[in-house]
């Protein structure tokens, strides 16, 4: 083969190589979008980058991987539930000490079922990975409830309700799912 055959050769094998790879790194940042849903853009505008936030997610996703998630018995699901009807009952007289135990309550179903407890942002990070979808529940719920503790006139009663919604939803996701 001449020299100029060589060098087209090479050219076409280190072309293949590039189309490859972009092919690759296509799926792989179409699996994050396909797992962590509107996850997704909220950590590429975090990140200001849309490599920088596949990165990130990947890394979580290999985090969460690792983990042993399993559901919860049956027995556990009705301890939790009566758990959380008590909480409920208990936001009409005092919303923001309910707030709290709805917080405790969601970390209790979290270490039961295998997520690390923590750290917050760990946390949230984590369930965004298995629940993409009420992941933002959990910050909001989270935020209104930092709110309230640093300044507790400062969040009114119908935010706290908003917040207990918000926590309601993960709740529903961490202990309903079989």
């Amino acid at each position: 083969m001449s020299t100029i055959g060589w060098i087209i050769l090479g050219i076409v094998v280190v072309a293949a190589i590039v189309v490859a790879a972009l092919v690759m790194r296509s799926r792989s940042r179409a699996k994050l979008q396909e797992r962590f849903g509107p996850e997704y853009e909220r950590e590429v505008t975090a990140r200001g980058s849309e490599r920088d936030a596949a990165r990130h997610l990947s890394d979580v996703a290999d985090r969460r991987d690792q983990l042993e998630i399993r559901p919860l018995d049956r027995t556990a699901r009705e301890r939790y539930t009566r758990r959380w009807e008590a909480v409920q009952s208990e936001f009409v007289d005092q919303p923001g000490g309910a707030l709290d135990e709805a917080d405790r309550l969601i970390t209790d179903v979290m270490r039961d079922r295998g997520y690390p407890v923590e750290d917050f942002g760990e946390r949230a990070e984590l369930v965004a990975a298995d629940h993409p979808q009420v992941v933002e529940h959990y910050r909001a719920a989270h935020t209104a409830r930092r709110n309230h503790q640093g300044s507790p006139g400062a969040v009114d009663t119908e935010q706290l309700r908003q917040a207990f919604v918000h926590y309601r939803a993960l709740f529903d996701e961490l202990v309903l799912e079989h």
